[in-house]
């Protein structure tokens, strides 16, 4: 099985999409063989930071404990989510323009834990073929590629500080892997509602977690979100920006407790309520949501 990667430098790097080909070899989206690293690393650009926040052993401590506690639980790979995903982002601490750079994801998966990408998406053998790794897990859209859907999850399901929400979306896998190829999960309300769905139970199922992706698909091209179920007309950026100066100084990040993301103003409650209300009644006249 792919093993950790042989050389491993200080810093986190960008690994530029047109350098990755190379490094996908059969063997690693296999498992049969290890990552290229010593040249890999020789093909990366720096980060345009020098702070902490660019500490490559942070994340890859992380990546190796996400893989022990499910062990050590006796978990399937696929929890390793909800438990990751509120620690990256809180442990990477970057605004949305720099996580919208592939190449640092690129750089995540094949330069720092290409283990735990071969560990987490090894699919199953089938029709006689060997097991294997999609190569959109290394370098692939922010939804599909290992790590960048982690983060972006957190980010997009956190409630403020709030990482309850992520856990609870991260751990219904076919909400995860839906909602979030929708652009409406951005309005935060809409987020937050699917996620108190989810957790009263309603998206249990993958028939389920369909019907109630349909109900917000399906109201989004009839309403407008922002009027029947606002959100705060302006995002104050100083608490992200303080939050992310304060990484100079921060503690690891807990492995037992969920951490706290920026201090940021929750989503409004009653915007959140009126449309949890709303695909509640619409989830409930679904016929894919019956058995």
């Amino acid at each position: 099985m792919t093993d950790r990667p042989s050389f491993l430098p200080e810093r986190l790097a960008l690994l530029p999409n047109a350098e990755v080909a190379e490094f996908l070899t059969e063997g690693l989206l296999t498992g049969r063989e290890d990552a290229l690293s010593i040249k890999l690393n020789d093909v990366t650009e720096p980060l345009p930071h020098a702070d902490r926040r660019g500490e490559l052993r942070p994340i890859r401590e992380l990546a190796e404990d996400a893989m022990a506690y499910c062990r050590s639980n006796g978990f399937k790979a696929t929890q390793a989510d909800a438990w990751l995903a509120p620690r990256l982002h809180a442990a990477l601490r970057l605004t949305r323009r720099e996580a919208a750079d592939p190449g640092f994801w690129n750089y995540l998966a094949l330069g720092v834990a290409p283990d735990y990408v071969v560990w987490r998406h090894l699919a199953e053998p089938k029709d006689g073929k060997a097991a294997k790794v999609a190569a959109v897990r290394f370098r692939g859209p922010y939804h599909t590629q290992a790590f960048a859907r982690l983060w972006w999850a957190a980010e997009l399901f956190r409630n403020g500080p709030d990482y309850g929400p992520v856990v609870t979306a991260c751990g219904n896998q076919d909400i995860f892997n839906t909602a979030l190829r929708m652009s409406v999960i951005n309005h935060r309300p809409t987020a937050q509602a699917i996620v108190r769905l989810v957790a009263k139970g309603d998206g249990a199922t993958g028939r389920e977690a369909n019907a109630l992706a349909g109900a917000v698909n399906a109201s989004a091209a009839t309403l407008m979100y922002d009027v029947i179920a606002p959100d705060h007309p302006e995002r104050d950026p100083r608490p992200l920006l303080d939050w992310i100066a304060e990484a100079e100084s921060a503690r690891q990040v807990s492995r037992n407790v969920l951490p706290a993301g920026p201090d940021e103003e929750p989503a409004p409650e009653l915007s959140v309520s009126v449309l949890a209300d709303y695909f509640a009644d619409f989830l409930a006249d679904a016929p894919e949501a019956g058995a």
